[in-house]
């Protein structure tokens, strides 16, 4: 079988290393700064799962067992033999679950930002008409199925890419990579299938019975804060209030997955954590391969 590509970026030669999963269609150059700083004292590693980046697709599922095999198989490629500080975000959350109770011994610590839980499915049981209309999983498969058929310009009028605030201050040559990475099919196809496994993934990683007992530090968002970023955008503040209280109960429990465990929740954050507050990923990360 034909070898397929993996895009991976690798910063830092001395310390402990530390793995970091992105999000579901995010690439790994949102975290430039993050990993600039990390890789004074430690080796960062990251990769763009199939699909994302210059990674090729093909026609596999893609789900989080997907995942834990391509790491373990990269960090056996790159020599990584001692245990390593498992970052997730969002998806690469879940993802980081399924790889740290799958193989318990090679992980350090884990630290999960706003991480998708293992009990994803209690938010679709939410009485939420107007935020499903834009945000059910539906909505997002017809999305992705629709755009992972269209050619990079027709992508480009549609998507219309843009940067946050945040990300217009990276160096331009991470910007123009940050806009075309939102402008290939393929990553459309990636997500297509990671929505249609992700609830399926989440009942297999609740089946692994395995109690870690690494440091772990599980990152949540401002929930107030996103109540009033929803708000704003015209969301009715009754349901805001209902979803941003059940995802911090479910971040909340993502404590249990180890026996030595912190809670944060970090202040003027959105979902995405590191890009609103990185002093706060950083500070976490840093602490967990402390100790």
């Amino acid at each position: 079988m034909k070898q397929k590509k993996l895009e991976v970026l690798r910063k830092g030669n001395k310390g402990k290393p530390i793995v970091i999963l992105t999000g579901m269609g995010c690439s790994f150059d949102e975290w430039h700064n993050i990993t600039d700083t990390l890789s004074e004292t430690n080796r960062v590693l990251m990769f763009h799962r199939p699909g994302l980046g210059e990674s090729e697709i093909g026609n596999e599922a893609r789900n989080t067992d997907a995942v834990v095999k391509e790491l373990l198989e990269l960090i056996s490629i790159l020599e990584i033999t001692e245990p390593i500080t498992l970052v997730g975000h969002s998806y690469g959350g879940l993802c980081a679950q399924h790889f740290a109770k799958s193989h318990p011994q090679k992980i350090a610590g884990i630290v999960l930002v706003d991480s998708t839980s293992v009990d994803l499915k209690e938010l679709d049981a939410l009485d939420l008409p107007a935020m499903d209309e834009d945000e059910a999983d539906e909505v997002w498969l017809d999305k992705c199925n629709s755009f992972a058929l269209m050619e990079q310009e027709q992508l480009r009028d549609i998507v219309n890419p843009t940067l946050s605030e945040k990300l217009d201050l990276l160096p331009s040559e991470i910007q123009q990579r940050l806009l075309d990475f939102q402008i290939r099919s393929s990553l459309y196809k990636a997500m297509y299938s990671e929505i249609s496994n992700w609830k399926e993934d989440a009942e297999k990683i609740k089946s692994i019975e395995t109690m870690l007992n690494v440091p772990l530090i599980a990152i949540g968002r401002d929930k107030e804060f996103n109540i009033k970023l929803g708000t704003q955008n015209g969301l009715p503040e009754e349901e805001l209030k209902t979803f941003e209280e059940k995802w911090q109960e479910l971040i909340m429990r993502q404590r249990n997955l180890s026996s030595n465990s912190n809670l944060v929740f970090a202040e003027r954050a959105d979902h995405s954590i590191h890009i609103s507050r990185p002093d706060i990923v950083i500070k976490s990360i840093l602490e967990v391969v402390k100790t």
